[in-house]
């Protein structure tokens, strides 16, 4: 694959002074405030062999990137993981774990995944686990050969994983059920489950494993489990809002920044003293967030999907300062890692179909990569030893994705911003519709044009914020209908209308 073709211009935007660090780097609290000081002599402990790689995010003083590295990406539309080999920034293909939507996975006899969404792996780097959204599956494959080693059906709506400090079990957080999934990664099967609070959605360790830290879609707390009795043992509560599918842990084990995807928000929690130190306004769909630590700073990088941009936060204890947006070169930034040395930070494109490379030193996008369709979650695996390229493929790859013009309501309000995607699955076009700022629990049709005639193509009603997260609708629709679309509230007649050769599905993340 070679570079992207940047669809906006790429901008990184200074402002004060500060940055926050999230993810898995060990830093030292100083004097200054409660803000984190970087000390080169820690990392982030890897279990399993004892030449193990230090894994992504890191302490300055980390291996560099090595061609034995990989970054993954979830592809949620191809129903792929997509592999990039990160010395080279270079897509070496996709491992296929179910068909494109709609070929075939509506059948009574489909047997593979739908809904490739989430990622984790063993610190020693030798697993990769797969969260499947609606096919419920959490999936290990070996890094090193691309092969299968177990496959666990899980709980209804499971979404996102983390292997445990030893890599023996992979927990999977499965919001349907209120539990987290405890799986055997080498057997596979659900050893035990975990009730931890309504819709979890995401695990993470301790960097010594003792504790787990679950944040959920249903409950503004987050739940501390003890790894050992697998039981519930504090609940953090004050989180920003309900509603929240992602989190990172800071490598030190001493902050957890959780996103509130549809606030807009980021809290930060000290989890040593149980308590909520701050929470950010960072801005509409705000998705995954990741540490990148300097010589001088910890920093905070935070995707927002709403603003097509990352962005960077001088950690500082409770008094974060944002310091840069970077404007990543196409739309919905959603999973983020860095590498371990700090250099480079990895960003997927939800509605792009690709993967931002972005410098640290200049906080700049320096590449754009083509990948799956759809990616949701990205990590950076570092390898001790070579992986193989065998079992790649190309499903989803090289997919003429787009943003088509559409037209929002004439009585929507100022704020309303209204985006639509096309993207070509076996056939068919998929339309991905994502609304926010319309008018509150109010239904909408989406049309279509064709010869000078308005086609209703699906209905739609948004929530009590007046959002549509992610609309979906299957069609032909490239040169068929005109290059541009409308929204207008629904009347009875579109309503009665029907879709006809239109399939229509809502999601959220």
């Amino acid at each position: 694959m070679g570079t992207r073709k940047f669809r906006r211009n790429v901008v990184a935007a200074s402002a004060a002074a500060a940055v926050v660090a999230a993810g898995g780097v060990g830093v030292a609290m100083a004097d200054r405030g409660g803000a984190p000081a970087p000390r080169s002599s820690e990392s982030a402990p890897a279990a399993g062999r004892s030449n193990a790689p230090v894994q992504a995010p890191a302490l300055p003083g980390a291996q560099a990137v090595s061609p034995s590295d990989r970054v993954y990406t979830a592809d949620q539309t191809s129903n792929t993981v997509t592999v990039i080999d990160p010395s080279k920034d270079q897509v070496l293909g996709t491992l296929a774990l179910g068909s494109q939507r709609l070929d075939g996975v509506l059948g009574a006899q489909y047997l593979k995944e739908v809904g490739v969404h989430g990622l984790g792996f063993s610190r020693d780097g030798r697993h990769l686990g797969v969260v499947s959204v609606t096919t419920n599956s959490a999936v290990v494959i070996d890094t090193a050969t691309n092969e299968i080693v177990s496959k666990t059906y899980v709980g209804r709506a499971a979404h996102e994983g983390f292997f445990s400090a030893d890599g023996s079990e992979f927990w999977a957080a499965e919001r349907g059920q209120d539990t987290v999934a405890v799986v055997d990664v080498r057997h596979g099967g659900v050893k035990k489950r975990i009730r931890t609070g309504q819709g979890p959605s995401k695990v993470l360790f301790s960097p010594d494993g003792e504790r787990a830290y679950v944040n959920h879609i249903g409950t503004a707390e987050v739940a501390v489990v003890d790894t050992e009795q697998k039981k519930v043992v504090q609940r953090i509560r004050g989180i920003g809002d309900v509603f929240s599918p992602d989190a990172a842990l800071s490598p030190d084990g001493r902050e957890l920044w959780v996103g509130q995807k549809k606030a807009g928000k980021v809290t930060v929690v000290d989890v040593r003293a149980g308590r909520v130190l701050t929470v950010l306004d960072t801005g509409p769909e705000t998705n995954h967030i990741n540490f990148v630590t300097t010589a001088d700073t910890a920093y905070a990088y935070v995707t927002v999907g709403g603003r097509d941009e990352t962005l960077v936060y001088e950690r500082r204890g409770a008094h974060p300062r944002l310091v840069d947006r970077i404007r990543n070169s196409g739309s919905t930034p959603h999973g983020i890692w860095p590498s371990p040395d700090n250099s480079k930070v990895y960003v997927a494109l939800e509605r792009g179909d690709g993967v931002d490379v972005i410098d640290t030193r200049t906080r700049t996008v320096t590449k754009s990569l083509d990948v799956g369709q759809d990616p949701q979650a990205l990590v950076y695996v570092a390898r001790s030893a070579p992986a193989a390229n065998a079992g790649l493929g190309r499903q989803g790859l090289s997919a003429a994705t787009r943003d088509v013009p559409v037209d929002a309501p004439a009585d929507a309000p100022a704020d309303a911003d209204v985006e639509v995607t096309a993207r070509p699955v076996d056939g068919l076009d998929q339309l991905q519709l994502s609304a926010r700022a319309l008018e509150p629990s109010t239904a909408y049709t989406l049309y279509a044009r064709r010869s000078g005639e308005r086609v209703p193509l699906v209905d739609f009603t948004t929530d009590a914020k007046g959002a549509a997260p992610q609309v979906l609708v299957f069609a032909r629709f490239t040169g068929v209908y005109d290059d541009r679309l409308t929204v207008a509230r629904a009347t009875g007649k579109s309503a009665a209308a029907g879709h006809g050769d239109h399939g229509a599905h809502a999601h959220d993340d």
